[in-house]
């Protein structure tokens, strides 16, 4: 309770600036469900970087019952299966959040708006899955290599392209509103336009919420 409330005392700089944008503007830079759970928490600790890292963290863990079935296959003992999946795990973290720390330049450079995603999961969300059936197989079975690295491809760049495309430009708007600076100065667009398909599903969205709500 206390770590919450004093969550919510530092991110209240930001927060109190935030109510005062127009609501097009507010609704961009709150994010979706994923965006918000970061966003929770100090914009220090809810840097690019270490959500890039916590995203191969994530992955690494996935994967220790893959590394464990093939270790025990090739009779490795459980010290040595640990040491080859905190290696992988650290390679992961490492590389993510690198991955994190480059978008999060690349957003200081460009200036461009963040692109809400929450109409585009369903394009993304299988492919970590099919990433990790990809990689448990080919740890069991005989792949060809071109196979392994697809497994890896779509395991690992969701996490990094949501970064890229809406958490660090997100990111880096609201961290200048903490520090009271013009958050859109230099910006030749202030907000992305999502597709009219997107807007569309947007407000059956919130249609099905309001009527599961009154039911």
């Amino acid at each position: 309770m206390i770590i919450e409330a004093s969550a919510r005392m530092v991110v209240s700089g930001w927060r109190d600036r935030l109510d005062e944008l127009d609501p097009a503007h507010r609704h961009m830079l709150e994010g979706g469900s994923l965006s918000r759970m970061f966003l929770r928490y100090p914009l220090t600790t809810s840097h690019p970087v270490f959500v890039g890292g916590f995203y191969g963290l994530l992955i690494g863990l996935t994967l220790l019952l893959p590394y464990g079935y093939q270790g025990n296959a090739e009779g490795h003992g459980l010290g040595e299966i640990i040491r080859e999946w905190g290696l992988q795990t650290l390679i992961l973290v490492t590389m993510t959040a690198f991955l994190g720390g480059f978008s999060s330049l690349v957003a200081s450079a460009v200036k461009r708006p963040p692109i809400r995603l929450e109409n585009r999961r369903r394009y993304l969300f299988p492919f970590p899955f099919v990433g990790l059936v990809i990689l448990s197989v080919s740890m069991m079975n005989e792949m060809p290599e071109y196979a392994t690295w697809l497994g890896w491809f779509f395991l690992v760049f969701p996490g990094p392209l949501y970064i890229h495309l809406s958490y660090a430009p997100r990111w880096r708007i609201l961290d200048r509103l903490d520090r009271g600076l013009m958050p859109f100065e230099g910006m030749r667009k202030t907000i992305d336009e999502s597709p009219a398909d997107d807007a569309a599903e947007a407000d059956d969205e919130e249609l099905d919420e309001v009527v599961e709500a009154s039911s």
